[in-house]
């Protein structure tokens, strides 16, 4: 990429990162459904996080009284409590428990019975109904069997694990929250007599001619019929460079005109979006199973048939003994033990533990499958731009031409950007305020597509690109020539500072890569892994980035929509 493309001229390059996914990303924290796991696991549609939350912290509050007080606990434990009224303590507390803290898990059950798909969850209800009910009899002196402590109890490992796993997707599920952020609640449409009117942007239809004002974010996916500008659209390609966009260009809905209005017309709107189409691959790895959980629901599936033919098997058996009160007992037993304890915690568990770890991290799975398959994977690729980089442009250089000084350079260049919104100008301003004492500028103006002009201690200047250059037949100084060359030789974005007709310094600026970057890659290398990075960025960028991190290949001018190169841009970096 020459700066001819990536400037402050505001062009740049047509380059997009396409792994956009793993920037930013992971949820059953505003998940209603919960059915992504499906199976046994998945029936309790309509819960979510805070249900399950609430319902574990009372179903436990009222479970310790009833555990405390069992006589099957305080043998074993080799204590003693007697006191007016603790023998109602177990089916009081113990149904309140039953009906509100196990209901999920009726439901769920109720669910695959009717679907003829039995799992965990009518495991699970299957064997808190048979141990409540095996408990009310006891209560009732029919038989002697202390299941209340056990019922409470087993509701609220249950919860406990259900509650973990909702919480840990849903932070997964806060990217689509941050998706939805990105549209604006309101657009400006532009009626027939010119006139402009705000609504909400959910009224919009395919054809409406919205305003898109400088600074603000395009509602809808689109075309530019009037007005030119450039629009940053870092949270589609991952590009960290505003794009310049003029009448008959394509613009995103969520992406953001950085410098000039510009007038949209309106051609995709709700779920016909880009933005809705990240969103629905959101969705899509929230509801991906692990290995684990698939083969948790075969397990309790299988488990279910086998517990029923032991009870059956064990009535039987029993019954023709004689025993027929022990072959009761004997069958409630079966079928509450054969609640899968273990399972309906440990595999909640883990995938709380390791999704969680991933969102904290920055990283939405897209399918628990594959992260299971991760230990066996020899290369790892990474995106660029966000992930390998921050995003943000500083400035790495600054050259100046003959009488002039590299701080004067920078001292007059920040104060002519000190009111621009561009990127690259925000870039300038911070390195000038952390290296030199900012000038004051006055009569600040944009140059659309080309960049700034100001009035700095009298004198005009402008800071541009090459762009600018071209427009007032400028030549660059010879004395800038190598250095301006060995920035723009590693895909630096290289602004000028004019007064008059001559340029008497430059700037280069580069999106600045995160030190963990480093760090990263040189813990992969050291485990034997080999570290590739991918980005839709020019192959001069990406191979600066690359031999900068010393990664061991660099695929550059990838497309979002086929994750291949547009070109045969493969090389080594390291």
């Amino acid at each position: 990429m020459t700066t001819d493309h990536a400037t402050h001229d505001h062009a740049s390059q047509a380059g997009n990162d396409p792994m956009v996914t793993g920037e930013a990303e992971t949820g059953h924290g505003a998940h209603e459904g919960h059915a992504g796991h499906g199976g046994g696991h998945g029936k309790h549609a309509g819960h979510h996080v805070e249900m399950f939350r609430r319902r574990f912290w009372w179903s436990l509050l009222l479970t310790v009284p009833v555990v405390v007080t069992s006589h099957m606990v305080m043998d074993w434990f080799g204590y003693s409590l007697d006191f007016y009224g603790m023998d109602w303590i177990g089916p009081v507390l113990g149904t309140v428990v039953f009906v509100w803290g196990g209901w999920p898990f009726l439901a769920g059950g109720v669910q695959e019975a009717k679907d003829r798909q039995p799992g965990m969850m009518l495991l699970i209800a299957m064997a808190i109904t048979v141990a409540y009910g095996a408990s009310l009899a006891t209560s009732l002196d029919w038989f002697d069997l202390d299941f209340w402590w056990e019922l409470g109890a087993l509701i609220t490992i249950m919860l406990l694990g259900h509650w973990q796993e909702m919480r840990a997707l849903g932070q997964a599920q806060d990217a689509l929250a941050a998706l939805a952020a990105l549209l604006p609640d309101e657009a400006e449409r532009v009626a027939e007599d010119g006139s402009v009117e705000s609504i909400p942007a959910a009224e919009l239809h395919v054809g409406d001619t919205v305003l898109v004002r400088a600074g603000a974010r395009v509602p809808a996916d689109g075309e530019i019929v009037d007005g030119s500008a450039e629009l940053d659209e870092a949270m589609i390609t991952g590009e960290s460079r505003p794009i310049a966009k003029a009448v008959g260009d394509k613009v995103v809905a969520g992406t953001v005109s950085t410098d000039s209005s510009i007038r949209v017309r309106v051609t995709a709107v709700g779920e016909d979006t880009a933005l809705a189409g990240i969103g629905r691959l959101v969705a899509e790895a929230q509801e991906s199973r692990s290995r684990s959980q698939v083969l948790a629901d075969r397990a309790a599936a299988l488990l279910f048939y086998v517990a029923m033919a032991a009870a059956i098997i064990t009535a039987v058996v029993w019954s023709l003994l004689g025993h027929g009160d022990e072959a009761v007992v004997r069958v409630v037993t079966v079928l509450v033990i054969s609640c899968p304890h273990a399972l309906g915690l440990a595999i909640p568990l883990t995938t709380s533990l390791s999704s969680a770890m991933a969102a904290r991290n920055g990283i939405l799975i897209k399918d628990r499958l594959a992260l299971e398959a991760s230990r066996t994977v020899d290369a790892f690729l990474f995106d660029k731009t966000g992930t390998l980089t921050k995003g943000q442009h500083v400035v790495i250089g600054v050259a100046a031409a003959a009488d002039h000084t590299d701080a004067e350079v920078l001292r007059i260049a920040g104060a002519v950007e000190g009111d621009s919104e561009h990127p690259l100008a925000k870039a300038i301003v911070a390195a000038a305020k952390n290296r030199v004492d900012v000038a004051t500028a006055s009569a600040f103006r944009s140059i659309t597509g080309r960049g700034v002009e100001a009035t700095v201690d009298g004198v005009d200047y402008a800071v541009g690109g090459p762009a600018l250059l071209r427009e007032r037949t400028i030549a660059e100084p010879h004395e800038l020539t190598s250095q301006v060359g060995e920035w723009k030789g590693r895909g630096a974005s290289v602004l000028y500072l004019v007064r008059g007709s001559e340029v008497i310094g430059a700037l280069a600026l580069e999106d600045e890569i995160r030190p963990e970057a480093r760090q990263a890659a040189d813990e992969l290398q050291r485990l034997g892994r080999r570290v590739v990075m991918i980005t839709g960025d020019a192959q001069q960028v990406a191979n600066a980035v690359g031999a900068d991190l010393g990664v061991d290949e660099v695929f550059a001018e990838v497309l979002p929509k086929t994750s291949r190169p547009r070109s045969p841009s493969c090389s080594s970096a390291a």
